[in-house]
């Protein structure tokens, strides 16, 4: 095992920021290609200092890809669930791509920026989404290019409750004046960034695109400088999934694996239906019989920590299947995502996960399963 993941790192890629990382004493992991710090301390301290005051994260695993052309728009309408003519220069939105029967590509965000649009696919996700993108563009003659320049950049988030406060000191532009899921070119601690009002943990938060990436190490310095009195801390990959999970954020590689639609994904409040994309019409088809499984959330009442692959039982009987689960660090108990039979996704609902072969009791929550107000009260 220990040459296997030899192996792995040494094919892996890694972020520009990895030398500083070393330094900070990160410990490393291999996701979807790319070497990146799981954590700096402990995931449990670091997911903490988000949730109370504030967290920087290098997220250069993510994929930056550009849609250029006169037809930019509609190439993100046709193929998207949203239609890309509703978001107003400087905002970003949540969408999908989906192939022909409905199930999901990859979720993303995209940004809309004066006459062109940049896309941040998942992990490993980047030269498939920019393919597909071009072949559609080419199927459906759109005059529009998807061009995958994520070697470009580096991705820095800052999340919690003190992350505003962090970077104003670094910008002359009141962030205020940055409402969620806005985004425009602003310039931090003296490099022009993109900056978007977003982010993967529930908290406040920002997210900047630095090119080229020779500048994202000073950034990176400068915002851990700015947030000492408010006791910033570095945080990895381990705290930026316990932290998505507490507010029930999908992870592409568990929640989409095996093909999943959006409607069973919980992300119908995400589709546009007055529009035509890919995808639709199975998906009116879905939505019309009603008899899919649901992307449901679950806190356990014994003590246990659920996994991805734990079985869900009620009676007995299977009726779901664990996508994603962990210990969360809030409440100090297991908590799970995963896919439940309508008949037995209700909230309140009991239902057993599972875990080394003994049965564990869980009750159906709705998301977030961690409050908003969970660090003013704790």
């Amino acid at each position: 095992m220990a040459i296997i993941y030899t192996c792995l790192i040494d094919m892996a890629y890694r972020s520009s920021l990895h030398n500083i990382h070393k330094e900070l004493k990160a410990r490393f992991t291999v996701f979807a290609g790319f070497e990146m710090p799981i954590q700096f301390s402990s995931i449990k301290d670091e997911h903490l200092a988000v949730r109370r005051t504030v967290g920087l994260f290098d997220v250069s695993h993510m994929s930056n890809v550009w849609i250029t052309g006169e037809a930019a728009e509609k190439l993100i309408s046709q193929t998207t669930v949203e239609d890309a003519a509703k978001i107003e220069d400087k905002k970003s939105q949540y969408t999908a791509f989906l192939k022909e029967d409905g199930t999901v590509i990859d979720d993303t965000i995209f940004m809309h920026l004066g006459d062109k649009y940049m896309l941040i696919p998942n992990a490993g996700m980047a030269d498939t989404v920019t393919k597909w993108l071009n072949q559609k563009a080419e199927e459906y003659d759109i005059g529009a290019t998807a061009e995958n320049v994520s070697k470009d950049y580096v991705i820095l988030a800052i999340q919690g409750p003190k992350s505003r406060d962090t970077l104003q000191k670094l910008t002359d532009t009141d962030l205020k004046t940055v409402g969620f899921f806005a985004c425009q070119y602003i310039d931090i601690a003296g490099e022009n960034c993109i900056v978007s009002h977003t982010g993967y943990t529930g908290e406040l938060g920002f997210e900047l695109n630095i090119t080229p990436t020779k500048k994202a190490g000073d950034v990176f310095h400068k915002i851990l400088d700015a947030g000492q009195e408010f006791g910033i801390k570095p945080i990895g990959l381990g705290a930026r999934d316990t932290l998505r999970l507490e507010k029930g954020f999908i992870l592409a590689g568990n929640e989409f694996k095996g093909g999943r639609t959006p409607l069973e994904a919980a992300m119908s409040w995400t589709i546009n239906w007055e529009h035509n994309f890919i995808g639709k019409e199975a998906l009116l088809r879905q939505k019309e019989k009603g008899d899919y499984e649901r992307l449901t959330s679950m806190k356990c009442l014994d003590k246990g920590v659920p996994r991805n692959g734990c079985e869900i039982q009620k009676d007995g009987k299977k009726v779901g299947i664990v996508t994603s689960g962990t210990m969360s660090p809030c409440l100090n108990r297991g908590i799970a995502m995963g896919y439940v039979h309508r008949d037995y996704r209700e909230k309140e609902e009991i239902l057993d996960i599972i875990i080394r072969d003994k049965p564990v009791k869980a009750k159906v929550v709705r998301p977030p399963i961690v409050p908003k107000d969970w660090a003013s009260q704790n």
